[in-house]
């Protein structure tokens, strides 16, 4: 157990300020290599029509039926990117596309069977991952769930703030 007096606060400080740069370089770093990942495996199973970002996406929407607000609402995507790809999607058959009846400016979409195929394909990706790092030791379920808990808690301090912003 160490000993914080009041006169290392500053360096200490200066270390959790470097550890926080730190973790937010290395969330990026993992995002854009989860992509890369997705990509990598579509490049394997040979479908080449679509991007990593569209394959999340269509493993995100799932088996519901969701307008592009939504899909922003829940923090997924960001405006004109998602409306972009749900527009692709649609028009390369991933999904179907239906004006909402009480809304006629929204519009809900849901997967094709060619849509669920890629969902799967992402599905079992990320199945193989996990019984990969468990199976390995590299982590275990505490850890997945420290580490969970912990970008939660990131995540509801972010949101606070741009909620505290407006």
């Amino acid at each position: 157990m160490s000993f914080h007096s009041p006169l290392n606060a500053p360096n200490d400080h200066k270390a959790f300020i470097t550890d926080y740069l730190d973790a937010l370089s290395l969330v990026e770093r993992l995002h854009r290599l989860l992509l890369d990942v997705i990509k990598d495996e579509f490049e394997r199973v040979g479908v080449l029509e679509i991007n990593a970002v569209q394959a999340l996406l269509l493993f995100n929407i799932g088996d519901n039926e969701v307008t592009a607000g939504e899909l922003k609402t829940r923090g997924y995507y960001q405006g004109s990117n998602v409306s972009y790809n749900l527009k692709k999607l649609v028009e390369m058959g991933y999904m179907h596309h239906q004006r909402c009846e009480v809304d006629r400016r929204s519009v809900r979409v849901r997967l094709t069977e060619k849509g669920r195929n890629i969902r799967d394909v992402v599905s079992d990706l990320f199945e193989r991952h996990a019984e990969g790092l468990e199976g390995r030791g590299v982590l275990g379920p505490d850890g997945i769930d420290q580490i969970a808990t912990a970008l939660r808690r990131v995540e509801r301090y972010w949101t606070d703030q741009i909620r505290y912003i407006y």
